[in-house]
C-alpha cells in the first residue's frame, strides 16, 4: 500500500476509534504511531517517543493555556456571569425578547474572560435559564439562545481554541486575537438581531419585564466594572506590547482570582475545585496535543497535504472554491466531532494546502483569515445536530424541554452563523481590518 492511500484510510480508522469512545488524544496517538511504523519502521517512532513529549510540553507558548483556563474558572466562581447577566438584563429586559438578548450579551462578556464555549454555555445556563423560564420564555427560545450564546466563547478573545490554532500554524497569538474581535462582535449582534426577529414571528415566545431605572442600572454596573478593567488591561496590554499573551493570561488569572477571593461566597473548597478543574482540563488538552504531534508526523510522512495541493493545482481549482469545500466539510464534521478534535485532525492536512494558494493576500493574512473562518464553522458545530455539545448541555440543564425543541430554537441562530460565514468569506478585509490599523 502506498503512503498516500495509507494517509487516506487513516481517517476512517480514526473515526472508528472515536465511535468506540476511545479518547481523541489516545486515538490519534494509536493511529499516528501505527502509521509511522508501517511507513518507516520502529526506530523513528521510538526516537519520537523519547523526544516529542519534552519538545512539545516545554514550549513557552503552551503555558498560556492553563493560565486562561485558570482565569475562566476563577471567573465562574467569582459570580461574574451572574453580575454580567443582571446588568445586561437591566438594560435590555424591558424590550421584547430583551432578557434573551441580555443573555447573549452576558455570554459575550463572560466568554471574553472564560475563553471556553462549553464553560460559557454551562455557566450562563445556570444563571440565565431559571430567569428566562420564570419570565415565561418558551423552552425553544430560552435553551436555543443559551446554546448559541455559549459558542461566543470560542471566538471572542481570549479563546483556548484560537490559541491552539495559532500554535499549530505558528501564527502570532496577539494578531489572531485582534482579528477575532470584529467577527466575534458580528456574532453577538447577529444573535441579538435573530432574537428580535424570532419574537416578532413567534408570539409569546419572548415576553418583556418592567423597565429598570438608570439608578439601579448604575448600581449593577458597579458589580461588573472590575471585570471590564481586567479584560481591558489584559487584552489592551497584549496589543500595546506591554506584555506577551502568556503574561496577559497571568494578569487575568491574578485579577479574576482576587475578585473570587473578595467574593464572600468563595470558600477554600472552591479554590480546590478551581485548581483541580484547571489541572484536569489542561492535562486533557495536552494529551490531545501529544496525540496530534504523532498523528501530524505520520500525515507528513504520507505526503497527503502535498498530494492534495498538487491535485488542486493540476485541476486549476479556484482557491475560493477549495476554501468553500473545506468549510462545508467542517459543517458536516461538526455534526459528529467536538471543536478541538476537528482543529487538531484537519489543520495539519488543510493548512499546508491553503498556504500554497493565492488569495491576493500575504501568507500571514491568509493564515489568519482562514483560521477565523475555520473557528467560526467549528463554533457552528457546537450547535448542529446530531451532536451539538452546547445543545445537549443546555437541554440537560433545562430538564423539562425536549431535545427537538432545543434544536428548533437553535435553528435561527444557525442561519445567522451561516450568513456571517458567507460575509467573512466574501470580504476578507472585514476580518483583517483591525490588523491593518494596528
Amino acid at each position: 500500500m502506498d503512503r498516500f492511500t495509507l494517509g487516506i484510510i487513516a481517517f476512517p480508522i480514526l473515526f472508528s476509534l472515536l465511535a468506540f469512545r476511545i479518547p481523541i488524544g489516545l486515538s490519534m496517538l494509536i493511529v499516528g504511531c501505527s502509521g509511522t511504523i508501517l511507513i518507516a519502521g520502529w526506530l523513528p517512532i521510538l526516537s519520537q517517543v523519547k523526544t516529542s513529549a519534552w519538545h512539545l510540553f516545554s514550549s513557552y507558548s503552551l503555558s498560556v493555556i492553563p493560565l486562561f483556563l485558570l482565569m475562566g474558572n476563577f471567573a465562574g466562581k467569582a459570580g461574574m456571569s451572574e453580575a454580567l447577566f443582571k446588568f445586561t438584563g437591566a438594560c435590555l429586559g424591558h424590550r421584547k425578547g430583551g432578557v434573551a438578548m441580555a443573555a447573549i450579551g452576558a455570554c459575550a462578556g463572560f466568554g471574553a474572560i472564560c475563553g471556553s464555549s462549553l464553560a460559557t454555555a454551562a455557566t450562563m445556563g445556570k444563571v440565565a435559564l431559571p430567569e428566562l423560564r420564570k419570565l415565561g420564555y418558551s423552552g425553544a427560545l430560552s435553551t436555543g439562545t443559551l446554546a448559541a450564546g455559549g459558542t461566543l466563547g470560542i471566538l471572542i478573545p481570549p479563546s483556548v481554541i484560537l490559541i491552539i490554532y495559532s500554535i499549530l500554524t505558528e501564527q502570532n497569538i496577539a494578531k489572531m486575537f485582534l482579528a477575532a474581535f470584529i467577527p466575534g462582535i458580528l456574532a453577538a449582534l447577529g444573535y441579538i438581531l435573530t432574537i428580535a426577529i424570532y419574537v416578532r414571528f413567534v408570539k409569546d415566545s419572548g415576553p418583556t419585564r418592567a423597565r429598570i431605572n438608570w439608578k439601579e442600572r448604575l448600581i449593577l454596573f458597579k458589580n461588573i466594572w472590575q471585570i471590564i478593567l481586567i479584560f481591558v488591561t489584559m487584552i489592551g496590554g497584549i496589543y500595546l506590547g506591554w506584555f506577551t499573551p502568556t503574561e496577559g493570561g497571568a494578569i487575568g488569572a491574578i485579577g479574576t482570582g482576587l475578585l473570587a477571593f473578595l467574593n464572600n461566597n468563595f470558600k477554600f473548597k472552591d479554590l480546590i475545585d478551581v485548581i483541580e478543574s484547571t489541572a484536569v482540563t489542561t492535562a486533557m488538552i495536552f494529551l490531545v496535543l501529544l496525540g496530534a504531534e504523532f498523528f501530524n508526523s505520520f500525515i507528513a510522512l504520507t505526503q497527503l497535504p502535498n498530494e492534495l495541493g498538487r491535485i488542486a493545482m493540476s485541476n486549476n481549482l479556484s482557491p475560493l472554491l477549495i476554501v468553500a469545500c473545506i468549510l462545508i466539510l467542517y459543517l458536516f464534521l461538526g455534526c459528529l466531532m467536538d471543536s478541538l478534535a476537528m482543529i487538531l485532525l484537519t489543520i495539519p492536512v488543510f493548512f499546508p494546502l491553503i498556504m500554497t494558494l493565492d488569495f491576493g493576500m500575504t501568507p500571514e493574512e491568509t493564515a489568519i483569515w482562514f483560521g477565523i473562518l475555520t473557528l467560526i464553522v467549528v463554533e457552528v458545530g457546537l450547535i448542529t445536530p446530531p451532536v451539538g455539545l452546547n445543545v445537549f448541555i443546555i437541554n440537560k440543564m433545562a430538564g423539562d424541554v425536549k431535545i427537538s425543541e432545543t434544536f428548533k430554537g437553535v435553528f435561527p441562530f444557525l442561519i445567522s452563523d451561516i450568513l456571517r460565514v458567507i460575509l467573512l468569506f466574501s470580504f476578507p478585509s472585514i476580518t483583517l481590518f483591525l490588523l491593518k490599523i494596528f
